[in-house]
């Protein structure tokens, strides 16, 4: 539990604690971001870390002169990449043996299984379109990699979708994330992303629920 209420207090409040960071390590906030999103996008047992936040709070700071907007965006691209690639050749590792894994408390399996349908339904795409949906983000790669899909389509989604999320939401915080109402309503607006993140989720879960008492 107190793990727990320190992630939830470093989610939304976000901003002080990135700033805080920057101030205390200087260049090697970019080692730190840069190892960050690698693991959210890299490994299935860590999705529980920011992505979208982290990527519009560091544009934010880079605006205010503290962070290189340039260089933050190349080493941030480039870690969602990577993240993506090592969590492919994960899942081929592994192999379609992971759906088995009932009691595993590593493995969200149930996100596993929701990320596994939702590549059927939309095949290559998933990987661009799972960008922007924490959870799918971290499992669509992997379910790819299972799935042994060809490694050059999956670098064309890989790379477009990586550079798409990183671009448009360092942009959106260097752009937005200083003016006077967001500065004053940051925590609201983190929670307000996180919660747009997952609304795609949400939907599906009830459209599904509809479906299946439809069905009975």
């Amino acid at each position: 539990m107190e793990f727990l209420g320190s992630l939830l207090d470093i989610l939304l409040h976000l901003d002080v604690h990135l700033q805080l960071m920057v101030a205390e390590y200087g260049i090697w906030i970019y080692v730190i971001l840069f190892s960050i999103i690698f693991a959210e996008t890299g490994f299935v047992v860590t999705p529980f870390l920011p992505g979208d936040s982290l990527l519009f709070v560091a544009g934010a700071i880079a605006a205010l002169g503290d962070m290189h907007i340039g260089a933050l965006l190349g080493l941030l691209s480039l870690a969602a990449v990577l993240g993506n690639m090592a969590n492919y050749q994960i899942g081929r590792y592994l192999g379609p043996k992971v759906f088995q894994w009932e009691n595993s408390r590593l493995l969200n399996r149930g996100a596993l299984l929701k990320t596994q349908a939702f590549y059927e339904r939309h095949g290559g795409k998933t990987l661009f379109i799972s960008r922007f949906l924490p959870l799918l983000r971290t499992f669509a790669p992997f379910v790819a990699g299972i799935g042994a899909m060809h490694y050059g389509r999956f670098s064309l989604f890989n790379v477009s979708g990586a550079v798409t999320w990183v671009f448009s939401l360092c942009f959106a915080g260097y752009w937005f994330g200083n003016l006077t109402w967001v500065r004053q309503n940051l925590s609201l607006l983190i929670i307000g992303i996180i919660a747009v993140s997952f609304l795609p989720a949400l939907v599906a879960w009830i459209l599904q629920r509809r479906r299946a008492c439809k069905a009975t």
